[in-house]
């Protein structure tokens, strides 16, 4: 049974790290002409408005108490990319928008746990561990060069557009193809590998190893 500490050293980090990405989805894509998230009230750091109660609760749920292993996702921002003012090109920063706000909070998360370190705060030493890790995760996976996520985005903005145009006939499929390769294996042979890569060097580079 999860005590309540625990579950807030892991809901509260996750719970930023999907409701930022979001938010820096469609700031961004505001930024560059669509106002879609703003106007659906989804520009806020509200978690509730970024919840997917299938995505975000029922399956990393399950997941966890039947495999251990834990995936999910949030919401997606609508972003209209033919209302930007260059579709193709402004396509790749507002998909790039999300991992790298993962990026920077995995190094807010790294300043916390000095404070944490400094105050002898174990619970909040623990939590900004898991901060830094779960935004590292979630930064990797999506960067995977698969449609939806981010990193196809990134592929399709870089593609001539009829390559463009037949990668991104994936994109309904990029789902199960996804969870597919995450029962492969894709996950610990790659998304946690690269993670760990990040994360010992980001600690290295603070000092912390």
């Amino acid at each position: 049974m999860i005590d309540i500490q625990t579950l807030l050293i892991y809901a509260i980090p996750v719970l930023f790290a999907i409701t930022v990405h979001e938010t820096a989805h469609g700031w961004v894509a505001s930024l560059l002409g669509d106002h879609s998230a703003r106007m659906m009230g989804r520009l806020t750091l509200n978690p509730i408005k970024h919840i997917d109660p299938i995505g975000t609760i029922a399956v990393p749920a399950f997941l966890y108490f039947t495999s251990g292993f834990i995936f999910g996702w949030a919401k997606p921002v609508p972003v209209n990319f033919n209302a930007l003012r260059s579709p193709k090109k402004d396509m790749l920063w507002v998909a790039i928008a999300g991992p790298v706000s993962n990026f920077l909070m995995a190094a807010g998360w790294l300043a916390i746990i000095f404070v944490a370190i400094n105050t002898g705060s174990q619970f909040l030493a623990d939590m900004a561990q898991v901060g830094v890790q779960i935004n590292l995760l979630l930064a990797v996976l999506n960067l995977l060069p698969l449609p939806p996520l981010d990193g196809g985005r990134v592929v399709s903005a870089l593609l001539p557009p009829k390559l463009s145009y037949q990668y991104d006939l994936l994109e309904p499929y990029g789902l199960f193809i996804l969870l597919g390769l995450l029962f492969l294996g894709v996950f610990q042979s790659v998304v946690l590998p690269i993670t760990k890569l990040i994360q010992h060097w980001a600690y290295s580079l603070v000092g912390l190893i």
